[in-house]
């Protein structure tokens, strides 16, 4: 089985870790995305509603078409600067005044 989303008012589908969509471009920002291990229809799923949270779009369900949940960051904040001084966060940080 595969897994239905649609983003940007057009239909993609996701089967056998391969996108397919009539749109180029949305095909093309899809498979930049593609998870190739996805080959049960559990994983599929799954792939297809972080790639539907990721650009803002629908996943078809039993139910009709549902708002795909944004994904967790996957970089923070924390991973660059201490969690006390966000102040010295990014690649400049060294160069501010240590107190």
């Amino acid at each position: 089985m595969s897994a239905r989303i649609r983003v940007y008012g057009k239909e993609a589908v996701f089967t056998q870790g391969q996108w397919d969509c009539e749109d180029e471009s949305l095909q093309a920002m899809l498979q930049a995305l593609a998870d190739p291990r996805a080959v049960t229809d559990e994983q599929e799923r799954e792939h297809a509603l972080y790639a539907a949270g990721r650009l803002g779009g629908l996943i078809a369900t039993a139910y009709g078409w549902e708002a795909a949940p944004h994904p967790e960051a996957e970089i923070r904040m924390e991973d660059f600067a201490p969690a006390r001084k966000p102040e010295r966060a990014g690649w400049l940080g060294f160069l501010k005044k240590k107190r």
